[in-house]
C-alpha cells in the first residue's frame, strides 16, 4: 500500500465510523468493491475510493456534515455550493492535502473519496434502461460544457466540443437538471437501482443485489458492500477474477499536483 493510499484508507476508517454511529448505510462502490472482494483492500494500481449511500441517507449525511470539519482535516463538498465544484455528487476531501488533478481548469482541493447517492430506476430492465438515457443525455452535456477539450482524443470531437462550449448553456442548470432528473425514482420503490451519476453507465442492479450491507475486508479495515457480491461485481465487470494485462495495469488518474503535508487551505 502506498502512502497517497494509506490516507484514503484513513479517509474511508473515518467514514464508516461516522456512517455506522448515525445509523447511515453505505455501500463501497465499482474498483473499491471489486479491491475487497478480490484483494481484500485497495486494487494494487488503483489510487481512489468510491461509496454510495440510498438518496435518503445520502441527503442525511450532508445534513450532518453540512459544511462541518471533522478531525480538523475532513470536509464534505456537496454540488451548487461553490461555483468550481462542478460534480453532481459530493466529494470527502482531506483538507490537510493539496490535489490538482485537471491541467485545464486546475481547481485545488484536497485527495478524496467520491460520495454518490444511489437512486432507484425502473421496475424492470428494460424500463430502466429507457428512464436512463435522459441522465445519460443530460451527464453528457455537463462534461461537454466542464471539461471541454480532451487530450487522446480525436480531434474532430475536440473541434465538434470546441463548437459546443460556444451554445450559450448554464453549467450550473444542466448540473441542477441532472440532480432533479435522478432524484425522480426512489431508492426503495423500484426493483432496479444504481449509481445514476457516477461514470460508469450508470451501474445500474437490481436492488435485491444490493440488499442489506455486508461487511468485507479491505486492508486493515472492514466495509460495507452489496449483498450479492458476484451479481454485483458480474453485472459492472464481466469475468471480474480475471486480472487485465499488464500493460492495463495502471492507475486512471494523471495528477497535475499532488501534495500529501501542504493544505490546499494555504494555512
Amino acid at each position: 500500500m502506498n502512502e497517497l493510499q494509506s490516507r484514503l484508507l484513513d479517509m474511508l476508517k473515518w467514514f464508516h465510523m461516522f456512517c455506522e454511529k448515525n445509523g447511515l448505510h453505505y455501500y463501497v462502490l465499482g474498483g473499491t468493491m471489486l479491491g475487497a472482494v478480490r484483494h481484500q483492500g485497495f486494487i494494487p494500481w488503483d489510487d481512489d475510493i468510491d461509496v454510495g449511500l440510498p438518496r435518503d441517507d445520502y441527503e442525511k449525511l450532508k445534513q450532518l456534515m453540512n459544511d462541518t470539519t471533522f478531525e480538523n482535516r475532513l470536509i464534505l463538498e456537496e454540488p451548487f455550493k461553490n461555483k468550481d465544484f462542478i460534480y453532481p455528487y459530493c466529494k470527502l476531501y482531506d483538507t490537510s492535502t493539496t490535489l490538482i488533478e485537471n491541467a485545464k481548469r486546475k481547481v485545488k482541493r484536497g485527495i478524496y473519496i467520491d460520495v454518490f447517492p444511489l437512486d432507484g430506476i425502473g421496475n424492470t430492465k428494460m424500463e430502466s434502461k429507457r428512464n436512463y438515457k435522459k441522465i445519460k443525455k443530460l451527464k453528457t452535456l455537463v462534461t461537454l460544457k466542464v471539461v471541454g477539450f480532451r487530450h487522446g482524443r480525436k480531434f474532430y470531437k475536440n473541434v465538434g466540443v470546441a463548437l459546443f462550449r460556444l451554445v450559450p448553456l448554464n453549467p450550473g442548470r444542466l448540473l441542477k437538471e441532472l440532480v432533479n432528473e435522478c432524484s425522480k425514482y426512489p431508492y426503495n420503490k423500484y426493483a432496479y437501482c444504481g449509481n445514476l451519476v457516477g461514470n460508469w453507465g450508470g451501474e445500474i442492479v437490481p436492488r435485491s443485489v444490493m440488499g442489506t450491507p455486508a461487511l468485507y475486508k479491505f486492508e486493515t479495515i472492514e466495509v460495507y458492500g452489496a449483498e450479492k457480491a458476484d451479481e454485483y461485481l458480474t453485472s459492472l465487470y464481466g469475468d471480474w477474477r480475471k486480472l487485465p494485462p499488464i500493460e492495463k495495469q495502471v492507475t486512471q488518474h494523471d495528477y497535475v499536483e499532488l501534495d500529501l503535508r501542504r493544505s490546499y487551505l494555504g494555512v
